[in-house]
């Protein structure tokens, strides 16, 4: 079989294997990487101590931008010098990352997180010292050069597993293969950790919202009586806590196809904070918020006044513990949810009932309720929070 062209590709340059072809955002990112080499050997040579300036991921630098409704990271960074002491173990992590994604993408390959720590631990030679002790030690430095670079995980060629799947009215080309998402069974399509328009791009789509719900169990009583048939959307879920490939797909249907993202979560603290990451980014990443968040999406349900207005037996309740409580209460005070009247009665009234509701929870008024009743009549009424 020959060999599939990338459609985009440019011959590769300057890199270890003449028969690879870089993309356009691979040839950015290695124009970046070796940017970056460059002034650290450029230090070297005036004799000076080299050191890389990282961006400050703390909450101190992130900031809420109002016209935006986004979290947007400030201009704080911390500089990593290689003849400190304390930051010697850390500057060389960070040069053993840069060097482990260069030469992915030279060689045209990709690898999961996980294998990337495997990739670069070893032995320091004439010591006993690793280069890593264990995975959380690579994680975060792979966060770092993505912030430093301004580039996405994904084009420095590392990605995480598979983690959520999608099913509707929507036809998309996947690396070369073309995928019917009305036709992906019970399982529906796995939503890739790399979801860049250079492999996953949209065909065609007939669906007029999409529908994401917080977990699979969920997501499967949605697939099996066909509401994204029934009412044509597209069904999509993150297995609690949305990855990153999921919450950029969600962001790219919303603003290349302009449908409508609707949140069916926990009424929780915990479905809180899920919906608040999907619409204004989280702290965490809020150096990739623009591609991320989503500020028009809108948050259907759960609700606090679901147990009445649903007339749910007091047996489906989950009693609130104190770290539940605390953790609400500092939601309330999130700036993005400071000053929406509705947001802080929601909050308010799961506080005063004392205890938290699942989505499951509705499965007490008949198996097929959360399908064929509670969310139609939120959508028809357009009863949601934003």
């Amino acid at each position: 079989m020959a060999k599939r062209k990338p459609r985009t590709a440019k011959p590769a340059e300057q890199n270890g294997n003449p028969n690879v072809e870089l993309t356009e955002a691979d040839r950015r990112t290695l124009a970046s990487l070796r940017s970056l080499a460059d002034g650290v050997v450029s230090m070297a040579e005036r004799s000076r101590p080299p050191h890389l300036d990282i961006p400050s991921r703390s909450l101190s630098n992130v900031r809420f931008n109002k016209s935006r409704r986004v979290i947007e990271m400030g201009s704080g960074t911390n500089r990593r010098e290689l003849f400190n002491l304390s930051q010697a173990r850390s500057y060389m992590q960070t040069v053993l990352v840069t060097s482990g994604c260069k030469q992915l993408i030279e060689q045209g390959k990709t690898t999961s997180i996980r294998g990337m720590y495997y990739l670069l631990k070893h032995s320091i030679e004439g010591t006993k010292e690793e280069t890593f002790n264990d995975q959380s030690e690579c994680d975060p430095i792979i966060e770092d050069v993505e912030v430093t670079l301004n580039a996405l995980r994904e084009e420095l060629h590392v990605y995480a597993s598979n983690r959520g799947a999608m099913v509707g009215n929507i036809t998309l080309n996947d690396s070369g293969d073309e995928i019917d998402c009305s036709r992906m069974g019970s399982g529906g399509y796995s939503i890739p950790s790399i979801v860049e328009p250079e492999g996953v791009k949209f065909l065609s789509c007939d669906a007029k919202f999409v529908l994401h719900v917080e977990k699979d169990t969920v997501w499967r009583r949605f697939n099996e009586d066909k509401f994204w048939r029934k009412h044509n959307c597209i069904l999509t879920h993150g297995n609690g806590q949305p990855p990153r490939g999921v919450r950029r797909l969600l962001n790219r249907l919303h603003n290349e196809l302009k449908l409508p993202i609707y949140c069916l979560l926990d009424n929780d603290p915990w479905g809180y904070y899920i919906y608040s990451v999907i619409k204004q980014g989280s702290i965490n990443l809020a150096y990739e918020s623009a591609r991320m968040a989503i500020p028009e999406a809108k948050f259907l349900g759960l609700r606090s006044i679901d147990f009445v207005r649903c007339g749910l037996s007091p047996s489906v309740t989950i009693n609130l513990s104190d770290n539940d409580r605390k953790r609400a209460q500092q939601i309330a005070a999130y700036p993005w949810f400071q000053n929406k009247k509705a947001w802080q009665k929601e909050i308010e009234l799961m506080l005063k009932n004392g205890f938290k509701l699942e989505v499951e929870a509705l499965i007490n008024k008949g198996i097929s309720y959360v399908t064929e009743e509670y969310v139609p009549e939120r959508l028809e009424e357009q009863d949601f929070l934003d």
